[in-house]
């Protein structure tokens, strides 16, 4: 792969995303704005560019990890990702756009690679989760909206903004996929004195470094 463009929400992760990979050349990152719709509109933006030429691209940030799966300060690499809030409210219940007939709100991951990171992080002792990351237009703030999420997603690992919108434009653009999360908090009730936003930021660091390692020249 000679090319790959990351795509982080803010540019504090930027800068930790730039800090991982000490300057190797082969990484474009970005920071390309907060939620789905800014997250799409920069993918699509940068893959539509005369100068694009990309083999892979990476949604990374920090999130928030479901209680008992993703400790916070660890690394969640997605096997899948969720857009876990779209659809329509039924008198039975929250029902995803999937169900309803409109297409799917789930896309899949370079599975490969994301399997190599995980082993590639593990190896080096860090705290790392293999599993499904939704993306919300709204994060979680009750033990009750994550009992929901988890219901509705079995599995799920963690939670973030963005990636749905990055993994929507390379699909369309037939890019291979990757989502990233340090995680800096836990899903559920809204208690931002408890949030380890530099211990996200650090294991972001580090997850950059080891994808720079594992990624095929």
């Amino acid at each position: 792969m000679n090319k790959i463009l990351i795509l982080t929400a803010v540019e504090a992760e930027k800068e930790a995303v730039l800090k991982g990979l000490q300057g190797n050349a082969r990484f474009e990152v970005r920071a390309g704005g907060v939620g789905p719709v800014e997250a799409a509109v920069s993918a699509t933006a940068a893959l539509c560019s005369e100068a694009a030429s990309y083999d892979l691209v990476v949604s990374a940030g920090i999130g928030g990890g479901f209680p008992g799966v993703a400790e916070i300060g660890s690394i969640v690499i997605a096997d899948s990702v969720a857009l876990a809030d779209l659809g329509a409210e039924t008198p039975d219940g929250f029902v995803g756009v999937d169900k309803l007939g409109f297409g799917s709100n789930r896309l899949p991951v370079e599975e490969a690679l994301s399997v190599r990171l995980v082993e590639a992080l593990r190896a080096r002792g860090q705290s790392v989760h293999y599993g499904p990351i939704l993306t919300l237009s709204t994060v979680t703030g009750s033990a009750q909206s994550a009992a929901e999420l988890i219901r509705r997603v079995p599995g799920a690992a963690a939670e973030a903004m963005e990636g749905y919108g990055v993994a929507s434009a390379a699909r369309r653009s037939g890019i291979p996929f990757l989502e990233i999360r340090g995680i800096s908090n836990t899903v559920g009730p809204r208690d931002r004195a408890a949030w380890r936003i530099g211990d996200a930021l650090a294991a972001l660091e580090t997850a950059a470094t080891r994808l720079s390692e594992v990624v095929p020249t």
